[in-house]
């Protein structure tokens, strides 16, 4: 059996809907409509005042959900050992029990009585489901392109970051503005949109980098940008005008078409390609001396035991094994600096609907601030994934010195949110939000750089793990008690006493100035702590990491 047997098998299924640029379109959309966990601080005021909870209670569901959110590692595991629909499968069960549960709770139903364990559960599976999401697309993509895997991870979690912003225009068009349906929408939405691509999303071995490769995803970048100012537009604009339902429903279809545009290049590309593969095939000669049968096996490659040379790592840029990864000091300075940086602007977007009270903002501008901090997270993972992939391939500037401006950049805007100012809050959250964004591409790029694609679907969520733990550190321990704390002392001083079910309202600055100062000194250390890993890895980024991949293909 001969070569040119293989290049007769390279041309069947070779429909556009089967390429792996469909694969980034059915990707986008997925991702597009997974960020039900970042309009928490949307509809957390309901849960607050539908189950009397104070404010600490309250983070406390943050925390599981950001857990949930986070803590990938059974995405991860299933992922290595299935293909990447089942992975897609499940993530969309979770997500439809863990909302419907919570969206039945909200709305008093007379069956569901739930305890705060109950709700951190369900919150939590609910969030969970995004791993899966993240993990079955994400993954995917990034083994299809391993040549421009900053570019596509930086991409696809642009999406993700502008999910806020789109769900919370359909949300408009479909419920008007009955706040409690939102996390209806929620339930419904992502694991109807999942199930209906994740056929087309799969990992395709033995492709080469095409010369245009990254032209396509620029031109992708463009349409996401465009879609993204439109998205900031019409939030403002809404913001300024009451808009009826047919005003929601006509920006909604626009949001929508911008959304779809990318299908036009990738069917053009995918055609583009068949042709060239039909030409291919047409002008093919039989490799003699070339069989299948004398080529390596898989249960023929040399395979590490996991448990073996766990403190023996390979160089970096080598496939390490799942223990040598999480031993290896690299990885440990990774971790510290997400629960330090990533935990603190976690919690500043959690909490955006208590400090925009606390202000003295009303509702209108606080759906908002959630939409621009969906729309600044938007920018600056696109930012940090192609930016930092042209400074590293071009001028080869380590990715880690990256992630370190971009904490220190955070401290300016936890310590905006000290200062109290009403006027800059709306900076400080476009800071945060740039900053929040911009940490994930980066983080996932560094650990698929340093420690290989291999196992790169669990490395990765164990990478996103340590987010929760800063979150409940800052959010449940620290917030969450200066604000009852302030809470408790206002009520004091007006002579009123706390009733059993009555949750804590807290007025002013004071509520969030004492906590957010710690957490600007604590996003400091995290930036000290990531210079470290620069310095460490400085001599691996001078050379061409992506070298085995060119010689692979």
């Amino acid at each position: 059996m001969t070569a040119d047997f293989s290049l007769r098998n390279w041309g069947k299924n070779s429909s556009p809907l089967n390429g792996r640029w469909f694969t980034v379109f059915a990707s986008i959309l997925i991702l597009s409509v997974s960020g039900g966990t970042y309009l928490f601080g949307l509809y957390s005021q309901h849960v607050k005042s539908s189950l009397g909870y104070d404010q600490t209670t309250l983070n406390l569901l943050s925390f599981f959900k950001d857990v949930g959110a986070n803590v990938g590692i059974i995405a991860g595991l299933i992922n290595e050992i299935c293909p990447p629909w089942i992975v897609l499968l499940i993530g969309a069960s979770m997500n439809f029990s863990g909302y419907i549960y919570l969206w039945l709770a909200v709305n008093g139903d007379e069956f569901v009585k739930p305890q705060v364990w109950q709700m951190c559960l369900c919150l939590m599976i609910g969030a969970n489901s995004q791993t899966f999401t993240n993990t079955g697309a994400l993954v995917t993509c990034v083994k299809n392109f391993p040549e421009s895997r900053g570019i596509v991870i930086g991409l696809l979690k642009g999406f993700v970051g502008l999910s806020g912003a789109i769900i919370t225009q359909l949300f408009h068009a479909i419920y008007g503005n009955n706040g409690k349906s939102l996390v209806l929408l929620i339930a419904w939405l992502p694991p109807f949109v999942c199930c209906s691509l994740l056929k087309h999303v799969r990992v395709m071995k033995g492709l080469s980098r095409q010369e245009n490769e990254v032209k396509i995803f620029y031109q992708l970048l463009y349409i996401s940008l465009g879609l993204a100012g439109f998205l900031l537009m019409i939030t403002i604009l809404q913001n300024r005008v009451v808009f009826t339902l047919v005003e929601y429903r006509l920006s909604s279809c626009i949001v929508l078409l911008l959304l779809f545009a990318p299908i036009v290049i990738v069917i053009r590309e995918e055609l583009k390609i068949g042709k060239n593969r039909k030409q291919v095939l047409d002008d093919s000669v039989p490799l003699k001396g070339i069989e299948q049968g004398k080529l390596p096996s898989r249960s023929q490659a040399k395979e590490v035991l996991w448990f073996k040379n766990i403190f023996k790592p390979p160089e970096r840029g080598e496939d390490y094994t799942i223990l040598q990864a999480l031993m290896s000091i690299d990885m440990l300075i990774l971790f510290v600096t997400t629960i330090f940086g990533a935990g603190g602007t976690l919690t500043a977007i959690d909490n955006i609907g208590q400090i925009g009270k606390a202000l003295g903002y009303p509702n209108t501008s606080i759906a908002t601030f959630t939409s621009l901090v969906s729309i600044w997270g938007y920018l600056g993972r696109v930012v940090s994934g192609f930016v930092s992939e042209i400074f590293l391939t071009k001028y080869k500037v380590p990715r880690p010195l990256m992630l370190t401006f971009v904490l220190l950049l955070s401290c300016f805007g936890h310590i905006l949110i000290a200062m109290g100012v009403p006027s800059v809050l709306d900076i400080a959250l476009a800071i945060l939000g740039f900053c929040f964004g911009a940490m994930a591409p980066l983080i996932f790029a560094i650990i698929s750089e340093l420690f290989g694609l291999k196992h790169y679907a669990t490395l990765l969520n164990f990478g996103g793990a340590a987010s929760p733990i800063g979150a409940y550190v800052f959010n449940v321990r620290l917030v969450g008690h200066f604000y009852d704390k302030e809470a408790l002392k206002q009520m004091a001083a007006l002579g009123l006493l706390r009733k059993p079910g009555d949750h804590l309202t807290c007025i002013g600055v004071e509520c969030y100035r004492s906590s957010f100062l710690i957490i600007a000194a604590a996003s400091f250390v995290g930036c000290i702590v990531s210079y470290i890993l620069v310095l460490r890895t400085r001599k691996f980024y001078k050379g061409d990491i992506y070298k085995k991949f060119r010689e692979q293909a």
